[in-house]
């Protein structure tokens, strides 16, 4: 847990000012942001607001998928809307039925939209927030009733009142006093239950609200980003033919436990566009440390030359090959990497992508769930390939 919230930091740091954090704390809304790219897609930042609403800590939040916040009576359908709108990386804004850390259901308004790197138009967070919805208090013909029927005891209101000094009347006003307020708490429960499964509707104010909420966070991002030259915005500024697919892969990506390195062949210099946590462990590198250059970057004094024209000849051709070559991490200690690279071609058969599975030579022979490293290499080219011919299908179809 404390490696996934360190992750979960790191990525959010490193794209921000360290300022950004307090400056967001300043907005009254309540909201978090989350990082498709970190296996899980976790919340990496919770307003203050949004915490005090749930009643969860800061550290219970920060790490884990929004869907902790789901209950019993959570529309399924509704899930399914946002995690659409997750897969075409697009805004959403729809009534949910959400809960507390002390299991009080409650609905709101729940708003998301992505935020775009400028530079090459990946969605680097989506940003959510939750507007509380107001309900009206129902008075059921049922409670009615009840207080109806608080001193009648079969002969009707006026007779009740007239009798009600005798003693025995008294006794049997007293006795159906506490079977009407029993009939009245489980009615009013009833109620209660009643409304939480009746669908809430945002009104016009509440989805302003919404709307002008999601403006001054990203606005926060936007100006902090600044600070770093990792500059992101509200909108995809002039994609690249492969950065809406890389997008879109992230969460998939995500899934595959392997170190590995996804390459842009379609760019100059065949830049990395995504690199597994596995790979980020593997060298010591943070995320952005890695993305966007070109994987020679591992190379140090006593890399053999050879391995690194085996390695560009097969880019060059087109072609997969496997090669042990020495790696430096970031400390500059070294590691022999036992690398195999394979194209990755979209669903036209046109080589987009280049996948790098990297194992450290020392783990070689240690076989995971009885497979022989070769065998894993594959297992996760075939992975990526699937997910990418599946996405760049469902493009070229919509």
């Amino acid at each position: 847990m404390e490696s996934q919230l360190g992750l979960c930091g790191e990525s959010f740091d490193l794209r921000y000012s360290g300022w950004v954090r307090e400056a967001l704390n300043e907005l009254p809304d309540c909201f978090t942001i989350t990082d498709p790219c970190v296996s899980g897609h976790p919340i990496v930042f919770a307003s203050n607001g949004f915490l005090k609403m749930v009643g969860y800590s800061r550290e219970e939040v920060i790490g884990r998928n929004g869907r902790m916040f789901g209950g019993p009576e959570t529309d399924r359908r509704s899930i399914m809307v946002i995690r659409e709108a997750i897969r075409e990386e697009r805004g959403v804004q729809i009534n949910l039925l959400n809960y507390r850390k002390d299991g009080t259901p409650f609905w709101m308004l729940f708003q998301m939209c992505p935020v775009f790197s400028k530079d090459d138009g990946r969605v680097i967070n989506f940003v959510a927030v939750q507007v509380p919805l107001s309900r009206r208090p129902r008075l059921s013909g049922l409670r009615l009733g009840s207080q109806m029927n608080l001193c009648e005891d079969g002969g009707g209101l006026r007779d009740s009142m007239f009798r009600c000094c005798r003693r025995e009347v008294c006794s049997d006003s007293i006795l159906e006093r506490g079977r009407a307020s029993s009939v009245e708490s489980v009615s009013t429960l009833d109620d209660r239950e009643d409304e939480i499964s009746e669908p809430c509707e945002a009104n016009a104010l509440e989805k302003t609200k919404a709307s002008a909420a999601i403006n001054n966070i990203v606005s926060v991002l936007t100006q902090y980003s600044e600070f770093t030259g990792r500059l992101v915005c509200g909108k995809r500024c002039c994609p690249t033919e492969n950065a809406q697919l890389v997008s879109s892969l992230n969460i998939s990506l995500g899934r595959i436990k392997q170190s590995f390195v996804l390459t842009d062949a379609l760019l100059p210099d065949v830049p990395i566009v995504y690199a597994s946590e596995a790979f980020l462990k593997l060298t010591g590198y943070a995320r952005q440390e890695v993305l966007g250059r070109n994987c020679r970057f591992l190379s140090g004094p006593n890399t053999d030359p050879t391995a690194l024209f085996q390695i560009k000849e097969c880019i060059r051709t087109q072609q997969a090959c496997t090669v042990r070559i020495l790696n430096y991490r970031k400390d500059r200690t070294s590691f022999w990497n036992f690398l195999h690279i394979s194209p990755v071609r979209k669903a036209s058969g046109k080589v987009a992508f280049f996948v790098g599975i990297q194992i450290d030579d020392r783990c070689k022979n240690q076989e995971a769930h009885g497979l022989s490293p070769e065998k894993r290499q594959l297992s996760v080219v075939g992975a990526v390939k699937v997910a990418v011919r599946g996405l760049s299908m469902g493009a070229s179809t919509s």
